[in-house]
């Protein structure tokens, strides 16, 4: 397999597996950790595939434990999810150390601007074939969460042309 190809591999099952995480934060506000041990094998078994080096690997494991840590801090204050802590770790494996404070920014942002979003959503009044969706429902609902998986995701797509997995296929 070539390096350009192993990159393309590792591009398309990289955007597939963070959109099915944001798309299942919305049905289900829930991040499972089968998905983010998906996106930790995909990274595993493609980094090397893609000529990603000992040191660069290194450095994206050490960024990742950092927003693990700070992620856990904001889990501490019940302000996101066990899910969304481990998704953004695993996502900031993907991205590379020297993407992480850009990735934790733009979550930041892309969070702030989907619950601004769901709060305007949740003083609507839903149309009646509405009613019979338990998803709709549930992110209806104002004690419910917000689905932050879903800012997480949006921050890594938006991140993702800027790494080495794009770099790598030119």
């Amino acid at each position: 397999m070539s390096l350009s190809l192993g990159a393309s591999a590792a591009s398309l099952y990289f955007a597939a597996a963070v959109l099915w995480a944001a798309i299942a934060d919305v049905v289900t506000m829930k991040i499972r950790n089968e998905l983010v041990l998906v996106l930790l094998a995909g990274y595993v078994i493609l980094a090397p595939l893609a000529g990603m080096g000992w040191a660069d690997v290194g450095w994206s494991v050490t960024g990742a434990a950092s927003v693990l840590a700070g992620m856990f801090v904001l889990f501490s204050f019940g302000w996101i999810g066990g899910g969304d802590a481990k998704f953004a770790a695993v996502i900031a494996l993907w991205l590379g150390a020297d993407q992480a404070l850009a990735f934790v920014l733009c979550t930041a942002l892309f969070g702030g601007i989907l619950t601004i979003l769901l709060l305007q959503f949740r003083l609507s009044v839903l149309p009646a074939q509405c009613l019979s969706v338990s998803w709709i429902m549930r992110l209806h609902a104002p004690q419910t969460g917000v689905p932050y998986g879903v800012a997480i995701a949006a921050a890594a797509l938006f991140i993702f042309p800027d790494t080495y997995w794009m770099r790598a296929l030119t």
